[in-house]
């Protein structure tokens, strides 16, 4: 840590909390003496402290959910230095201009998105969704199913969530195929990089999305993109709905041409009258992949790493560059 980085870490005084419960819990996990240095206090669009005031805030914890309201409060906290976010994705956020750093929960979320990605492939390729739909109307619908053993998958991302995507898929038996901004080779293997897309695509039976929101990623899934699938691609979104172009996926869907799961769409929530409620072959979760059980104790940890790390001077983990 430079002399500059250490003395901005030493000025921190307050480190402000979404909500008390989460401050309280945070606080059970240090001892007195880990925490001394700072004040954990609760400022937040939903929750206000009467004795914080937004030139106490040096540190600002966003909500989980529902994070905009506060974000927007940004613009007045004068002192703020360190944004923490509960999430993976910074996207939020990224539009911001002040001269603070931003860190995220990166591994907070890991596995819960992971499971969750594969339980989307599952449920739609073997008919799982089709059949609690039948359940409804008390239908026997036997029907031979396509397994995921010896599918063609194409993963797009291969950050950490990707990586857990793909440790998941090992056991099936599929045909990995990873994509990054950057071709390389990692421990498991070659990685394509974007430019590859176009002689991949025409061959992945199941594309996940699991790549970051950037002006890179934004709609990348669009009309040209999902016209190099093969006929009955499924297409999987745990990662942000506006990477996939909504339009033209409805678009593919309503042919009967693809089939998609997505816990993440464009926009969001999605309203009561959006045409890919209607489409077929499509299943839809509610952007839950990483609000699992598993997630509070995870974030409650990896704050209270943060609030210790902040404590004694040192930089926050997980810091966007």
């Amino acid at each position: 840590m430079s002399t500059q980085d250490a003395m901005s870490a030493q000025s921190i005084r307050t480190i402000a909390f979404p909500d008390s419960d989460l401050r309280n819990r945070v606080i059970a996990r240090i001892p007195a003496h880990q925490r001394a240095n700072v004040d954990l206090v609760v400022y937040s669009a939903e929750e206000k402290s009467d004795k914080t005031s937004p030139d106490d805030v040096d540190v600002l914890i966003l909500p989980y959910t529902d994070a905009e309201p506060t974000i927007e409060m940004i613009p007045q906290l004068e002192n703020l230095k360190t944004v923490l976010l509960q999430t993976t994705g910074y996207d939020p956020v990224a539009h911001l201009t002040g001269d603070y750093t931003i860190a995220t929960a990166s591994g907070v979320h890991t596995g819960g998105t992971a499971e969750l990605a594969v339980a989307l492939v599952l449920a739609k390729l073997r008919g799982i969704d089709a059949a609690a739909r039948d359940m409804v109307s008390r239908t026997w619908n036997h029907r031979r199913r396509r397994s995921l053993q010896d599918r063609r998958v194409l993963v797009l991302g291969v950050g950490e969530i990707g990586d857990a995507i793909a440790a998941r898929l090992e056991p099936f038996d599929v045909e990995l195929t990873r994509v990054a901004s950057r071709a390389r080779e990692d421990d498991r293997g070659t990685v394509h990089g974007p430019e590859d897309l176009p002689k991949l695509l025409p061959h992945a039976e199941v594309v996940i999305l699991i790549t970051p929101l950037t002006d890179a990623t934004h709609h990348l899934v669009d009309k040209e993109f999902l016209a190099q699938l093969p006929d009955n691609a499924l297409v999987v979104n745990v990662a942000r709905g506006p990477v996939v172009d909504t339009d033209a996926l409805v678009e593919e869907l309503r042919s009967g041409r693809l089939q998609a799961a997505l816990d993440v769409v464009d926009p969001e929530p999605l309203p009561e009258n959006h045409p890919l409620w209607g489409t077929p072959n499509t299943l839809l979760t509610p952007h839950i992949g990483g609000d699992t059980t598993a997630f509070e104790p995870r974030i409650v940890q990896m704050l209270t790493e943060q609030v210790r790390r902040i404590n004694d001077g040192q930089k926050p983990l997980n810091i966007v560059s």
